[in-house]
């Protein structure tokens, strides 16, 4: 059982894993809310839905409380599913709608992991990550309380940026060049407006080479796409791109915010990056889940709060002017990189289903420790 829901952060890894499962031979049922539901599309077929809600709980301490009524009519509901179908393990990717069926899961004793894809884990996997038999970090270090029997598995990237896994990376140079620009599911009304300004600035050598994909929101497309026409800048701007990874593997640079989807495919593919993460996501956790790439030196993270135009433009003409460093960078994502995380994954929800636990000696012979050494466990809890 997959519990999921809310935004595609928490839906695509779940993806990811359904897919390997079904290969396996598993049967695979997703729990999930009415958000979650619309992010179900790409889910195959075989994976059988059960939507139970609840949908996030808005408005402070007032609007949890006046939630609570579904948050516990949700979990009862999960709890009577569990018990009919008796999962050989459970797992959730963190956010409200998993409440109900980790609730559940630990009311049923079934076998319970847990993947967090952020740096910071969210409010519902920091409630259970004392009370699972594993639980998967897709970035690294991940903050998390003390006790928790945490492994770095990676975040599940979807098929498709599997196949450009470590794809060539031709760098920077007096040809055209394709910058990327992603904001998210919801695009990025900051990056819309300075980023096109920050081109324009660039040095005439490198401007002219310049071919932009933007991503931006829907109601911004226009004056977006105004600004590059003012800029003298092709650029195609769009509200969503379906095909993102190919745009990656093209790029000789993306700029983006720091969602745990979008950096685990800057790295699996390997592209030097400009990182400005989102300061109002929880408890910063965009921050957290940059700061490895910035520490590798596989991308430059700006504070929004300190991003301007001309400031901008001098980080990209540094790298765009110097080839060398823009293949240094790519290679220090590439080995940040976890292409197979979904296959990992995959074995650590299989071992906890056959009764393996972290630290456990010699486990159930399904799976050796670390599944020989694909899998790197946290010896030592790190602290909250």
């Amino acid at each position: 059982m997959l519990a999921a829901g809310g935004t595609g952060g928490h839906m695509f890894p779940a993806q990811a894993l359904a897919e390997v499962l079904l290969a396996r031979g598993w049967r695979v049922l997703l729990v999930t809310d009415p958000r979650g539901a619309r992010f179900a599309g790409g889910f195959p077929e075989a994976v059988e839905r059960v939507v139970i809600g609840p949908e996030r709980l808005r408005g402070g301490l007032a609007g949890r409380l006046a939630g609570l009524p579904a948050l516990i009519g949700a979990s009862a509901r999960a709890l009577g599913l569990m018990l009919r179908s008796r999962p050989a393990v459970v797992v959730g990717f963190g956010g409200y709608p998993a409440f109900p069926a980790m609730a559940a899961a630990w009311l049923a004793r079934r076998p319970r992991v847990i993947h967090e894809q952020n740096g910071v884990p969210g409010r519902v996997n920091r409630l259970f990550a004392r009370h699972v038999h594993a639980f998967a970090c897709g970035t690294w270090p991940t903050r998390l309380p003390p006790g928790t029997p945490a492994l770095h598995i990676g975040n599940p990237v979807r098929a498709a940026v599997q196949a450009k896994a470590g794809a060539t990376y031709i760098p920077p140079g007096d040809y055209p060049m394709s910058l990327l620009v992603i904001g998210g599911s919801q695009g990025a009304r900051t990056l819309s407006e300075v980023v096109p300004a920050a081109l324009a600035l660039l040095p005439e050598d490198i401007r002219r080479h310049l071919r932009v994909a933007h991503q931006a929101r829907p109601e911004d497309l226009e004056a977006v796409a105004a600004r590059y026409d003012a800029a003298g800048l092709p650029a195609e701007v769009a509200s969503f791109f379906d095909d993102v990874p190919r745009r990656m593997a093209e790029a000789q640079l993306i700029i983006s915010r720091a969602g745990a989807s979008s950096v685990a495919e800057i790295t699996v593919i390997g592209r030097p990056a400009v990182l400005i993460p989102y300061p109002f996501a929880t408890d910063r956790h965009q921050h957290a889940n940059a700061a490895p790439l910035a520490e590798a030196g596989a991308a430059v993270v700006i504070d929004e709060d300190d991003l301007t135009a001309l400031g901008l433009a001098e980080t990209l003409t540094a790298i765009l002017a110097d080839p060398a460093l823009a293949e240094e960078m790519a290679a220090a994502a590439r080995a940040l990189g976890r292409p197979r995380a979904h296959e990992d994954l995959a074995d650590l929800v299989e071992a906890v289903a056959g009764g393996w636990r972290p630290g456990a000696a010699g486990g159930n012979g399904g799976a050796s420790e670390a599944r020989e050494g694909r899998v790197r466990e946290q010896e030592e809890s790190a602290e909250a």
